[in-house]
């Protein structure tokens, strides 16, 4: 397939992960601003690109890319990251928030369960509207923790001398249910988005008991992001070897 030039809103971006093919990488995806339709942008080395070309979430980009051959997925882009262009931030002052819901809420999946109609037609990112949302962790697999270290131990020097991201010792969970899906039994995913490994990261500093971290992440990622007083979506998406496993990847939450 030719080689594309898009403008995506990024809705998405997945803590970083070591692989042994592109070195340390972030997932990212988002909304194509004029189709509407969902993209994923893979392989982005977030943490060596150059800094004019670093961007936070709810930033438009202009690409090129071109459909992954790897993945068949059919969201998923290649990305030529010399290619990436910062065109706007759209960001929580002024209209900001409604410029995003005015992107994101097209994508919505109504009226079915949204992992019913994406194994249905075929689809690996997805936004919906959850309901009668539960938050819960558990202690992250040791095995998990190998693998990692063994993928950064397998990078060239030059990926080496940077010093690997730490990785967050707990998984993270949101159970919900579709709204307005009768046929929604409930969902338990993990949560990969970015922003709460970072909060584990940056407030262990502030609260050193394990306990009340955990709680204050609670707090964030539940009662303010969830309250059932908001208007609150989840991103969606699936995995490549095991596409019928699906993760939370991102939480939008405008005011009403």
């Amino acid at each position: 397939m030719a080689v594309q030039e898009r403008e995506v809103l990024i809705t998405v971006k997945a803590y970083p992960t070591p692989s042994r093919r592109y070195g340390e990488t972030v997932c990212c995806a988002g909304i194509d601003v004029k189709t509407r339709e969902w993209i994923r942008l893979y392989p982005i080395p977030f943490r060596d690109l150059d800094e004019s070309k670093k961007f936070a979430k709810y930033t438009v980009l202009r690409v090129r890319c071109e459909k992954a051959k790897r993945d068949q997925r059919a969201e998923s882009y290649k990305v030529d990251t010399d290619s990436i262009e910062i065109v706007r931030v759209l960001d929580t002052r002024k209209n900001g928030w409604r410029d995003r819901e005015k992107i994101v809420v097209p994508t919505v999946l109504a009226d079915s369960c949204a992992i019913t109609a994406c194994l249905r037609e075929g689809r690996s990112l997805a936004t919906v509207k959850p309901s009668r949302v539960s938050f819960s962790w558990e202690k992250a697999p040791l095995e998990k923790q190998a693998q990692r270290e063994a993928c950064y131990a397998q990078l060239s020097f030059f990926d080496r001398v940077k010093k690997s991201i730490e990785q967050i010792p707990f998984r993270f969970y949101y159970f919900f249910t579709c709204a307005q899906a009768a046929d929604c039994t409930g969902h338990k995913l993990p949560i990969v988005d970015w922003e709460l490994g970072q909060s584990y990261r940056s407030w262990r500093h502030s609260y050193r008991d394990e306990a009340t971290l955990l709680q204050k992440i609670r707090e964030r990622w539940l009662v303010r992001m969830c309250s059932p007083d908001g208007n609150v979506f989840f991103y969606l998406g699936n995995m490549q070897r095991f596409q019928h496993q699906f993760m939370v990847l991102g939480v939008f939450y405008p005011p009403k």
